[in-house]
């Protein structure tokens, strides 16, 4: 009888301090249960994910580029870092800032490789890391990525934007804690172009397929995985005021497109879906999460494509 009052009083403690932290409760229940920590997105080597053009990790302390998602990695045992890198600059210029990076998480952590996903401008970013440096990474994850250029980029490279893009790309960086990142539109600008993506391309052909929308790219090259994703929607959410935004970017474009990418720019080396019902803000579960009814999870996304790594033993 003392032995059953000694577990029933030990159950409504468990259960008390539920009410009061669901942390706590997890714990109290693994351990009574024997149930296992999530580790469904525990990769073998880090993620880190990779801001596009005016990215940052995160504005004003606490406004996540990457919305929700790092916590939801990190959760399930996933190890996370989310860099800063120039807001607006050339893939080089921004890729050579990432490497640096990449090297301290290294050299803090003894990891071996680092897995790369990359948000826009992010995706030729974390391609000329790979390039450059393949031996250090895993893989490379291209989401809504300007691997081919953007119509967008097309009409504004002119320089017209580069005065007032400066200054205001360098209020982002101070911001967000940069720390006096340089600061080029132009640049930027000209390596989202066509002609710029184009070139870089012929630079770091990696995972790209050998026309444009096709869909042959490798996924396997020098030792690195390539993967791409993204979505064809610019209407998605009537609450999402980044959504209007983007529709007056439409005219711009004669293909299915994220409001700011063409889909068929996304695609490098396995294509995952460039047809998710999600626009270019979307795609970071931004504004504040607001995506389609039946649009898919774009958080639960990233937690697949860190399961499907962790499946393959990296």
């Amino acid at each position: 009888m003392k032995r059953s009052n000694r577990k029933l009083a030990v159950l409504a403690g468990a259960l008390a301090i539920g009410l009061s932290s669901q942390s706590a409760s997890a714990g109290w229940f693994d351990w009574l249960f024997g149930k296992s920590a999530d580790t469904y997105t525990q990769t073998e080597h880090p993620i880190v994910l990779v801001h596009g053009l005016s990215g940052f990790n995160k504005l004003l302390g606490f406004v996540e580029y990457f919305n929700g998602i790092p916590e939801a990695l990190t959760e399930s045992g996933a190890e996370v870092f989310v860099p800063q890198v120039s807001a607006a600059n050339s893939s080089e210029v921004r890729g050579e800032q990432l490497l640096a990076q990449i090297e301290e998480y290294m050299a803090v952590t003894g990891a071996e490789k680092v897995h790369l996903i990359g948000h826009s401008h992010g995706g030729p970013t974390i391609r000329y890391v790979a390039g450059v440096r393949p031996d250090l990474v895993a893989s490379v994850s291209s989401v809504g990525g300007v691997n081919w250029g953007t119509p967008v980029a097309d009409l504004a490279n002119n320089g017209a934007l580069d005065g007032l893009g400066n200054f205001f790309f360098g209020l982002i960086d101070t911001f967000s804690g940069g720390g006096g990142l340089p600061q080029d539109t132009g640049a930027a600008i000209a390596s989202l172009s066509t002609d710029g993506s184009l070139a870089f391309n012929a630079q770091f052909p990696a995972g790209l397929p050998s026309t444009y929308c096709g869909n042959d790219g490798a996924e396997v090259v020098d030792g690195v995985r390539y993967y791409s994703w993204g979505g064809n929607k610019v209407w998605t959410n009537v609450l999402d005021a980044s959504d209007a935004l983007l529709l007056t970017l439409k005219p711009a474009f004669d293909e299915p497109t994220d409001g700011l990418v063409p889909a068929c720019s996304m695609k490098v080396g396995r294509v995952l879906g460039v047809d998710y019902a999600h626009n270019h803000l979307d795609q970071v579960n931004q504004l504040f999460g607001l995506v389609g009814r039946n649009a898919a999870d774009p958080v639960q996304l990233y937690r697949q494509q860190a399961n499907r790594l962790k499946n393959l033993g990296l």
